[in-house]
């Protein structure tokens, strides 16, 4: 479990193909309090430690990991925000993240406001995802408020800290990013559309 609070940034220091799987190898602060077998958040994908040493580490994206989430458009240099798995007795600063996204989408609109940012993201309407005002959203593996709240449509307004200490100041329009649903609104959804 993560909470959506981003650490530190990653950077792409490799990326080697071998046969679906794709090895990244990071760089990153982070490193050196790492071991393998841990669980690090990158761009709220859950990946698991498979090398590691003072700078950097490696983690393995399967083939369905690639599918669904941007890890796969990731280039050499690319920013990755990286969080750890949360400790039990910790605070939870953000929502309850499990690290495994949903789905992508893609950045429609960015405007940059008096002293914040605001994105506006649209995700496939064919999804039995949904998002509600003022609940909680995983962009990048980032906790966010939902503003806007549409059918397959949602934005985001960002203070000045996140914007500086996430991979939001390198967004794009046109840009994929990696959306993880609120949990509770998930299974209700779920509940939902099922009866």
């Amino acid at each position: 479990m993560f909470t959506g609070i981003i650490e530190a940034f990653g950077r792409v220091k490799s990326l080697e193909k071998e046969g679906e799987n794709l090895h990244i190898r990071i760089e990153s602060e982070l490193a050196s309090e790492l071991k393998i077998d841990q669980s690090v958040a990158h761009n709220g994908v859950c990946l698991t430690v498979v090398k590691c040493n003072a700078s950097g580490y490696t983690v393995t994206a399967i083939d369905e990991t690639l599918k669904k989430t941007n890890l796969g458009s990731l280039r050499l240099g690319s920013l990755v925000n990286l969080e750890r798995a949360m400790k039990l007795g910790d605070r939870l600063d953000g929502h309850m993240v499990q690290g495994h996204v949903d789905q992508t989408a893609v950045c429609i609109m960015a405007e940059t406001q008096d002293g914040s940012w605001s994105y506006t993201f649209e995700y496939d309407i064919n999804s039995d995802h949904i998002t509600i005002e003022k609940g909680s959203i995983t962009i990048n593996g980032v906790s966010l408020t939902v503003v806007n709240s549409k059918k397959n449509q949602f934005s985001v307004a960002i203070i000045p800290y996140t914007f500086e200490h996430t991979n939001f100041n390198q967004l794009k329009l046109g840009d994929s990013v990696n959306l993880e649903f609120d949990l509770i609104g998930k299974y209700l959804s779920k509940l939902y559309l099922n009866r």
